[in-house]
């Protein structure tokens, strides 16, 4: 059984005073926790004017995100200020009937049952990163490598091969640049100042916006101006879907929920990618196990949907991973109707967290919480104790729409390129996880992509 323990921030010695916490969040939300907050299963703090309420355990989160969801349904404020500039009144941020109009355009399009198109896309791009790796003798940042690799999924997933080919670098650029300038922290809301007051934006923040939005209005033109195609895209389904009113859908609706596909569809997954290489190169014997349901498996050709129910293995290291690192460590969610939970009043008005990074690591929740252990996740293994202690996606009516793309695209990935490659972290390399928006690992992946040959699969 593995028994690495892999990096985390360090854990604060006492309960921290609410500004302190505010502070410490300013620069890496997942570093404001005591070691006391992993095993808190519902609690509650005034942080200034703000009541906050911790849900953490799996009765806590089934209530707020599935049982009275309505009641909880709209994203934080946080969240929505820090997005509202780019993604507008998109899917992500959007709630009540607009919400839901938009729940029932976009989730068909991500849907399970659409895959297959988008998974040869994935697996197509993923080679193309093992080609060019082939020829490398020297290091590569792993971290930026898998934000290119699914920024280019993502770009040729909604616009089609050839203009994603084209609009790729661009629009990464852009939205890296967005995520660099934005507020970690919108005080506020906690100051008690009401939800309509303009909060202040940076001329970075401005200049990346009016950037990505040149960048998608172009890419949408140009999608309109080429000749009709039957190859399957994202934009071509927007382009078709009606609203309730049963017209097309405006051009800046359109431009919000593509924008809103691209931050969504990229960042966490590149950094999911990049948490799992890290792993693997620290853990030899989960690497070895790894390699060798690929070579039984795959026999190093590349692989297709219809190998995802073999590689069960593969599919454990990356929900290994999720837990450990989830994409979204903290979820925020403001009451609009008060609610009571276990005798406890929840006021309208007030903040519920449910926050994946004690969640995924709480001490009654898990065996070995702090290890990484693909094996919990395989079938037979006791682990997860609810699927409400388990939610890198979310879940309930909210669950992230594109949750089998995701998972689907870092399977995929993983297989094309770890039957060709192992991983090795620079020698002395510290590796720390960060928060600013998503969990990154800080400062990048300094690696070496060291040559392996698959073993070819057994005849049958």
């Amino acid at each position: 059984m593995n028994e690495f323990i892999p990096p985390y921030p360090p854990r604060l010695p006492t309960e921290p005073r609410p500004w302190t916490r505010l502070r410490l969040a300013r620069t890496n939300t997942v570093a404001i926790w005591e070691e006391s907050a992993f095993t808190l299963d519902f609690s509650h703090e005034r942080v200034f004017t703000r009541t906050t309420f911790l849900c953490n355990s799996p009765e806590s989160v089934q209530f707020a995100f599935n049982l009275k969801n309505a009641s909880f349904e709209r994203k934080g404020p946080q969240t929505r200020h820090a997005l509202e500039p780019l993604i507008g009144d998109s899917l992500f941020i959007s709630d009540g009937e607009t919400w839901r109009q938009r729940r029932q355009i976009v989730a068909p399009i991500l849907h399970a049952s659409r895959l297959g198109y988008f998974a040869k896309v994935m697996v197509e791009t993923a080679d193309e990163l093992r080609e060019s790796w082939a020829g490398l003798s020297g290091e590569v940042d792993v971290l930026e490598e898998m934000a290119h690799l699914a920024a280019e999924i993502i770009c040729r997933a909604t616009f089609g091969r050839q203009l994603g080919r084209d609009y790729t670098c661009e629009t990464f650029q852009s939205f890296t640049d967005y995520q660099q300038a934005i507020s970690q922290i919108d005080l506020i809301s906690f100051l008690g100042l009401p939800d309509w007051m303009p909060r202040f934006r940076s001329a970075n923040v401005r200049r990346a916006q009016r950037r990505i939005h040149r960048v998608l209005d172009a890419m949408i033109a140009d999608y309109r101006s080429r000749p009709a195609t039957e190859e399957p895209s994202v934009i071509s389904r927007l382009l078709d879907a009606r609203g309730p009113d049963g017209k097309p859908l405006d051009e800046v609706t359109l431009r919000n929920e593509a924008a809103m596909l691209f931050l969504a569809g990229h960042e966490t997954t590149a950094n999911t990618m990049a948490w799992v290489w890290f792993l693997l190169s620290q853990c030899p014997d989960v690497e070895a196990r790894l390699h060798a349901e690929l070579d039984q498996v795959l026999g190093g050709r590349l692989p297709t949907l219809a190998d995802l129910r073999q590689l069960t293995y593969t599919q454990a290291v990356v929900e290994e991973t999720l837990r450990l690192y989830p994409p979204l460590p903290i979820l925020p969610r403001e009451v609009l109707q008060e609610e009571t939970f276990n005798g406890v009043r929840i006021p309208k008005g007030s903040m519920v967290f449910v926050v994946p990074w004690l969640l995924h690591r709480h001490r009654r929740l898990w065996d070995k919480p702090d290890h990484f252990i693909p094996e919990r996740f395989l079938p037979g293994s006791k682990e997860p104790v609810s699927k409400y202690a388990f939610v890198p996606f979310s879940i309930g009516p909210r669950v992230c729409a594109g949750q089998s793309f995701a998972l689907t695209e870092t399977i995929l990935c993983v297989a094309t390129l770890a039957q060709h490659f192992r991983p090795r972290l620079r020698p002395g390399h510290v590796v720390e996880p960060v928060c600013r928006l998503t969990l990154r690992p800080d400062g990048g992946l300094p690696m070496t992509m060291e040559p392996r040959s698959p073993t070819p699969a057994p005849m049958h």
